[in-house]
């Protein structure tokens, strides 16, 4: 009986023991993935690995995300809302007020910042996408190493291609997938099982080195953000898996749901987005998501080295396992709706190869060993000669109950799973249950430090800390309520909501009206209640609206705040963006309607350039250059007028674009006939005329949308055709301003060649309404 005793004692010592330690602390977050897409959440994905963690951990259904990548990162590392941390919307430009500087500020400190002071090593692996400074030779002060980490490898940026990646790091040095001194992979070099690996290695580095600390490692997997690629053995796994369409998967997947108990029974099934009988090509559509799930399986079985590693060096009892999801499902038509140049793969390369050691090279347009890349309709995806996205109908079984997607704050572009792993502090009664109250991505620094035993601290480097925004999540481990004291809060590109107890109000779009949502009886978001309950309604607005202005949400750095009773935001005329170029010379400027501002650029050295709030690249040196994002070009629900004057003997070719497949403009020659294209969610409208501008010693054309919603287009000055449209532009772009091509996202769904002519003028400015 003593001896019994004398066993029972040693283990309740040893695992008291275990849990006193800090512990390792292993953060995962994947990318563009929808709510039911893991086993374990209702998904046919096959995702062994992930679903064991959850089978010995605890399942928040009620986790939330702030529905887009770059503010969700921002928030995860700081404790802070996005606002609050500088990323109220992406790192293209600096917006110049506080909340949208599209770089992490100064008066925040990273998880991994906090955690040094209580002596942790620091990791970080993948895609960190949280500063606008992504050039290694220039400023590099919101670089992983510089804000907290010990060791780095992963994309500083925010996409590329698995098996070539552009802006690939290690530390604080750009990379060569293929001359790395420290990875060489086995096989095929693939960008989720190169994140994977290092993580491994990084994990038998700490123990062989520095055991005698804890560590915390960031791991945010690109997977599966577009473009669709992975191994093909892996894609093989899933043949024929989704040829059933998007209604049975998403039928399966809600019965599933249920089932497991992650939804109780009377959530309804929201409206399905896509009519799978509609499809012309249903092998191509299938095929997407054919390889949208091997993305996903290859992280899972990454996720399974990680954790085995673990277990090899002994660390496994005593680190903590969180995984999430940054957004909902992507809609994004990203090389869906081009028509394409090339369907299948030519027999032989069209460009001369690059060298295995050339760091950084331009791959937009070509692989490594000179394919081009195929973008467009029946285009299969999968190889790395590819470059598309799976769809708004697939996103919507991803996102499997919800509304919407990626970018708004309904429950579709918000919701994550959220897995907590840990043998040693997870208690038996919680392990492979569900938790069911509401959390959110500030509470992971919270967290973080309240299993570290750190501190939040009030100054760092010199600078006043904005306090944390976040509840410890520690409580759910066994079972306990959270200690909440605030309403939950999101604002992204103008989508607003709050959520407050059962009640969420949400509204799309900085004019779009408030919906009211019973949550714990329709999470779905299909009975709006705001009428029924109008007071509510103002009381939660009033709550968001100071909140908004507390947390640098307001005022939105692009003029919405006086609108027309059509909801047109009404512009300030005098912001424009004006260039002066000519492919012949060696600089370039560009200023803002007023003249204030300006940029020179020197031909042939391919670098970003920022200054006040503009910055742009070159490709190429003479052939065209890529002007990011800045609110001088920001086009949604106002008139608007772009106007370039031009020299070309060249019959086909891109002068501007701006956007991509879901919404934007584009100035083209085709068959030497100018072409003024708008699109408008997704849908083209074309305005052209018969005659031919080539050979012309000057042209001048303009494209208009004019405040009645009319497609204009003007040459040398005179209006040659016009059509009608539905609405404005409803969303401003998420691409860049492109001269002289139009890479990424096909505005004029055609395959057209890089402009090479001359391009003297172009203007661009908003029109009065």
């Amino acid at each position: 009986m003593k001896k019994c005793i004398t066993i029972v004692l040693f283990f309740l010592f040893a695992t008291i023991s275990v849990a006193a330690e800090r512990p390792n602390i292993i953060l995962i977050m994947s990318d563009d993935m929808g709510y039911s897409d893991l086993g374990c959440y209702g998904g046919e994905i096959v995702t062994p690995r992930l679903d064991q963690l959850a089978a010995g951990g605890v399942r928040f259904t009620q986790f939330y995300n702030t529905a887009r990548c770059c503010p969700t990162r921002a928030s995860l590392l700081t404790g802070l809302h996005p606002h609050q941390a500088g990323m109220g919307h992406m790192t293209g430009a600096n917006h110049k007020e506080p909340g949208y500087r599209g770089d992490l500020l100064p008066n925040t400190v990273t998880i991994a910042e906090a955690l040094k002071q209580v002596n942790y090593r620091t990791y970080c692996i993948g895609k960190w996408h949280v500063t606008n400074q992504t050039d290694p030779n220039r400023s590099i002060h919101n670089w992983p190493l510089q804000r907290g980490f010990d060791r780095y490898y992963g994309l500083i940026t925010g996409a590329a291609n698995y098996f070539d990646p552009f802006r690939l790091i290690r530390n604080n040095k750009a990379v060569s997938p293929f001359a790395d001194s420290e990875y060489t992979p086995q096989g095929e070099y693939y960008l989720t099982r190169a994140l994977s690996d290092n993580a491994v290695k990084f994990i038998h580095d700490h123990k062989n080195q520095t055991s005698d600390q804890p560590f915390f490692m960031y791991v945010a997997y690109t997977a599966a953000h577009w473009p669709m690629h992975a191994p093909e053995e892996s894609v093989a796994e899933y043949y024929g898996k989704y040829d059933a369409g998007y209604k049975n998967i998403r039928q399966t997947r809600y019965k599933r749901l249920r089932e497991l108990g992650v939804i109780p029974e009377h959530w309804e099934l929201s409206p399905q987005a896509e009519d799978w009988e509609q499809v012309e090509n249903k092998k191509w559509e299938a095929r997407c998501m054919e390889v949208y799930a091997a993305m996903i399986s290859e992280m899972d079985r990454g996720i399974g080295q990680i954790v085995d590693s673990l277990r090899e060096t002994g660390q496994d009892k005593n680190t903590v396992i969180l995984f999430l999801q940054d957004n909902g499902a992507c809609a994004e038509n990203v090389g869906r709706t081009e028509n394409p140049a090339l369907i299948e793969r030519p027999e032989k390369p069209a460009f001369e190869p690059i060298a295995n050691d050339v760091v950084d090279p331009n791959l937009t347009h070509r692989t490594r060993n000179g394919y081009p890349i195929r973008r467009g309709k029946n285009v299969m995806p999968g190889p790395g000669d590819t470059f598309i996205a799976y769809g708004r109908g697939w996103a919507n079984v991803s996102n499997t109950p919800y509304r919407e997607y990626k970018h708004w704050v309904h429950e579709g572009g918000i919701s994550t799973p959220l897995i907590v792993y840990s043998p040693s502090r997870i208690s038996a009664s919680m392990r492979g249950q569900f938790y069911r109250e509401p959390g959110q991505l500030v509470d992971l620094m919270t967290t973080c430090l309240d299993l570290a035993g750190a501190v939040y601290p009030k100054q760092y480097n010199g600078n006043d800390i904005t306090p944390s925004e976040g509840t410890s999540l520690v409580p759910a481990f066994s079972g306990q309520p959270l200690q909440r004291r605030k309403p939950l809060v999101w604002e992204h590109e103008g989508n607003r909501a709050i959520r407050d107890g059962k009640w969420k109000l949400v509204a799309k779009g900085s004019q779009g009206a408030w919906e009211l949502y019973d949550i714990e009886a329709d999470r779905s978001e299909l009975h709006d209640l705001a009428t029924q309950y109008s007071e509510r309604v103002e009381s939660l607005a009033k709550q968001w609206n100071d909140w908004a202005v507390r947390a640098n949400v307001l005022p939105w750095p692009w003029n919405t705040k006086n609108a027309d009773s059509n909801d047109n935001i009404v512009p300030d005329k005098t912001i424009g963006l004006k260039l002066e170029l000519d492919f012949t010379k060696n600089e370039k400027t560009i200023t803002d309607i007023s003249g204030k501002k300006n940029i020179i650029f020197v031909q042939g050295n391919p670098e970003f350039i920022t200054q006040d709030g503009f910055s742009a690249r070159y490709f190429d040196g003479t052939a065209y250059l890529d002007i990011e994002k800045s609110p001088a070009l920001h086009c949604a629900k106002t008139p608007w007028s772009a106007e370039a004057v031009i020299r070309t003997e060249q019959t086909d070719g891109v002068i501007l674009a701006y956007g991509g497949s879901r919404h934007g403009y584009s100035l083209f020659l085709k068959s030497g006939k100018p072409n003024f294209a708008v699109r408008i969610d997704g849908k083209v409208f074309n305005v052209t005329v018969d005659n031919s501008v080539a050979n012309k010693i000057s042209t001048a054309l303009k494209g208009v949308i004019t405040p009645e919603k009319k497609a204009e287009l003007y040459v040398d000055n005179k209006k040659v055709a016009s059509i009608s449209l539905p609405d404005f532009i409803v969303e401003n772009p998420a691409e860049s301003l492109q001269v002289g091509t139009d890479l990424g996202g096909n505005v004029n769904g055609l395959a057209l060649p890089v402009f090479k002519g001359w391009i003297e003028h172009i203007e661009i400015k908003r029109l009065n309404p």
